[in-house]
């Protein structure tokens, strides 16, 4: 190999230049994933490292990476719900669904955790909360669960309350879900307020009472109900989970801790999705 000639692919590094052991062309998995700065980011608080806060560190930011790719795929099927193209919608609503039901299993990992050990890091976490996960805030948003309140517990971090702010004002599944409905030509309004849930019920009802007839509607309408009950399970395993490992303690970031998340498993992002079935008859 001739002086300065690059060690694989004999060409010179230009000045100034960092040589480098691959070529430009040769993307490698680490690379492209950007592993090595992935498998850096959990930094255990614990002093000596206690053995299961890696567990739970790598659970939590997980959860994340998988609320990303949510937020993703709802903003697609938003932009074909408002081009009233349900079906095209239907396919990414569905596609989240499929993610949470791999965070559905993914959570009951923790359960592997004794409660002794979970006390061995805990105070470490303080004041942290998993009520302060933004992107699960975002995903309730995003759904049609806005909710202005919880702006106030994020008071320290600005850039939260600017991020929240912007979802309250952007667009939402279950306002879409209805102009979408109106652009078709049922009659619902644009809106689900208390003056006219019954007007929506009533627009909405022939879409159940003949699916065939509606069927890309329907088959929209009935993977929207799959992902309100998915983010229900959500909410209820991790009552679960937190139950069974920190008991009726308080949460670490100050919250009623069980309590708290019980009250939280019967929201819905689409009630009138749920209650349209009651009125259902079958027809003569």
């Amino acid at each position: 190999m001739s002086n300065g000639e690059h060690p694989l692919n004999g060409e010179q590094p230009s000045s100034g230049e960092k040589p480098s052991i691959y070529k430009k062309t040769d993307l490698t998995y680490n690379d492209y994933l950007k592993v090595p700065e992935l498998i850096g980011l959990q930094q255990p608080l614990s002093q000596p490292e206690h053995h299961d806060e890696m567990l739970f560190i790598v659970i939590h930011q997980a959860y994340e990476l998988w609320f990303k790719l949510c937020l993703h795929e709802i903003e697609r099927a938003l932009d074909f719900m408002e081009q009233n193209e349900p079906l095209k919608a239907q396919h990414f609503i569905k596609r989240t669904v499929e993610i949470f039901r791999v965070l559905l299993g993914q959570i009951h990992i923790l359960e592997t955790m004794r409660p002794i050990d979970f006390l061995g890091f805990r105070d470490h976490l303080m004041p942290a909360s998993g009520f302060q996960s933004l992107q699960f805030r975002e995903l309730e948003f995003i759904s049609g669960l806005k909710d202005e309140a919880y702006l106030k517990y994020f008071q320290s971090r600005p850039e939260v309350i600017e991020r929240l702010k912007y979802r309250l004002a952007s667009r939402d599944l279950n306002s879409a879900y209805l102009k979408m409905m109106n652009g078709l030509g049922f009659q619902v309004p644009v809106t689900d307020t208390v003056e006219n849930h019954e007007a929506v019920l009533e627009g909405i009802r022939p879409i159940y009472q003949n699916p065939e007839s509606h069927l890309e509607v329907y088959l929209l309408s009935e993977s929207l109900v799959d992902l309100d009950q998915a983010l229900s399970f959500w909410r209820e395993h991790h009552v679960k989970v937190v139950e069974r490992v920190i008991g009726f303690r308080r949460g670490s970031g100050g919250s009623s801790g069980v309590e708290y998340l019980r009250s939280q498993t019967a929201k819905k992002a689409f009630p009138y999705l749920w209650e349209v079935r009651s009125l259902l008859k079958l027809e003569k």
